[in-house]
């Protein structure tokens, strides 16, 4: 038996530790075995997102020249830019973009906080009831904007039939300049009040309950809890579905194709369709890019502001 003590032992040399960070049984570290994990979503990511994206930003600084689709291109620099904020057509549709913003964004929200508040408690009635309202989510809204073609159509549509009961003359719900963007909100409100309120639903969750029970000793009135108890947790959830809300009324465009196509005189023109007018009707790959593009920038813009702004009213929980 060899004598560790021994003054002559010589300790047999200790292999060399492993590298810092190393994954057993591979040469590359932590951090290249992560970039390897990535690698599929980066590719992704760069032939679907970011390649689109600067390809994008390319085609708006060209021209194409001569009729249709095959017409060459030279490079315009902002020529396109400067063509699309000066097109009344693109304003337009700006302001029916902002206007279309505010009469949708806070009815839906009112209705899904009140749809959500209503049916909180857990039973049959309130499950079959949620799943009515969360119905209208599933529905493709092509086809939703086909159904409501027929709900407006003048004079013999389901609208009409039955507020020709009331009035004498139901208005043109699709053909009048003055409601016909207001008619196009409804079927967002429609559309969206259901998928908002499964938010308030999980948000309601975090309300403590003797919260409640609190403010009820203390005599508070159902409008005194709302105020102090429900809405201070709910802050959060409502800066979050009030940005997810804002990001789908400014992107949704497949109703205004079906129901109006723009009109009447442009009453309903989003920017999206404007985008859509330029590149399929027009074959003006580089007006529409440069619309896009500004839409994109002021997409981005209007989104942080509102996280800014809704960060600040409704930052934080309740005590």
């Amino acid at each position: 038996m060899t004598d560790l003590t021994h003054p002559g032992y010589v300790r047999p040399a200790r292999r060399a530790t492993r590298r810092a960070g190393a994954v057993p049984g591979s040469g590359i570290g932590q951090g290249g075995l992560a970039l390897v994990l990535l690698l599929p979503s980066l590719i992704i990511l760069a032939l679907f997102t970011y390649g689109p994206l600067l390809q994008l930003g390319w085609d708006s600084l060209q021209i194409r020249q001569g009729a249709g689709a095959g017409g060459a291109t030279v490079f315009a620099g902002l020529a396109n830019y400067e063509a699309v904020l000066a097109d009344p057509s693109f304003r337009r549709a700006l302001i029916n973009n902002l206007i279309f913003a505010i009469v949708t964004l806070v009815p839906s929200l009112g209705l899904a906080l009140v749809f959500a508040m209503a049916l909180a408690r857990s039973s049959r009635l309130n499950s079959a009831l949620r799943s009515m309202l969360f119905f209208p989510v599933l529905v493709p809204l092509v086809a939703a904007a086909s159904l409501f073609l027929f709900i407006f159509l003048p004079g013999v549509g389901l609208l009409d039939h039955y507020l020709g009961r009331l009035v004498a003359n139901p208005p043109n719900w699709l053909g009048d300049p003055d409601i016909a963007l207001l008619s196009i909100a409804g079927v967002t409100i429609w559309k969206n009040a259901g998928y908002y309120m499964l938010f308030f639903l999980a948000g309601l969750q975090s309300v403590p309950p003797e919260s409640y029970e609190a403010a009820h000793l203390d005599g508070a009135t159902p409008w005194q809890r709302l105020r102090y108890v429900t809405l201070p947790y709910l802050k959060p959830t409502i800066a979050f579905v009030a940005v997810i809300a804002l990001l789908n009324i400014v992107t949704q465009v497949d109703h205004v194709f079906v129901l109006t196509k723009g009109g009447p005189s442009e009453a309903t023109n989003l920017v999206l369709f404007y985008i859509y007018q330029q590149a399929v009707e027009s074959y003006d790959v580089g007006r529409a890019s440069a619309a896009t593009v500004l839409s994109l920038l002021a997409l981005l813009a209007l989104t942080f502001a509102s996280l800014g702004t809704l960060e600040r009213a409704f930052g934080g929980r309740a005590a």
